[in-house]
């Protein structure tokens, strides 16, 4: 259950935003959470709504998820989606593939007021 401190870790650095820019109130998070990041979708925004709950910029914040595909780039050229968890190149079968995204987390935009 390591979304509980990411979630914490989360909403300290949101707090800290709004103290750096003279917020009172954190009113939307947006976070992109990688398919292949290990972190369970349901449980994060669980633990947000539940730890929000102690803070006193983030009380009201509204959580915003972008699901990020998991995007590959391959020797023969190939640039795209997996769609599934299987790491062989959808054109040449080819094992020599790069991660490009989904395996992140990322706090990518803070609303604040």
């Amino acid at each position: 259950m390591h979304e509980l401190s990411i979630v914490e870790a989360l909403i300290r650095q949101c707090e800290e935003e709004a103290k750096k820019n003279n917020a009172s109130l954190v009113d939307e998070v947006y976070v992109k959470i990688g398919r292949l990041s290990g972190v369970e979708v349901d449980l994060f925004q669980r633990c947000f709504e539940t730890f929000k709950e102690n803070s006193l910029f983030c009380k009201k914040a509204t959580l915003f998820l972008d699901v990020a595909d998991v995007t590959v780039a391959c020797v023969c050229g190939f640039e795209g989606i997996l769609e599934n968890n299987i790491f062989l190149c959808p054109k040449c079968k080819s094992k020599d593939l790069k991660i490009i995204d989904g395996e992140e987390l990322y706090l990518m935009r803070l609303c604040m007021s």
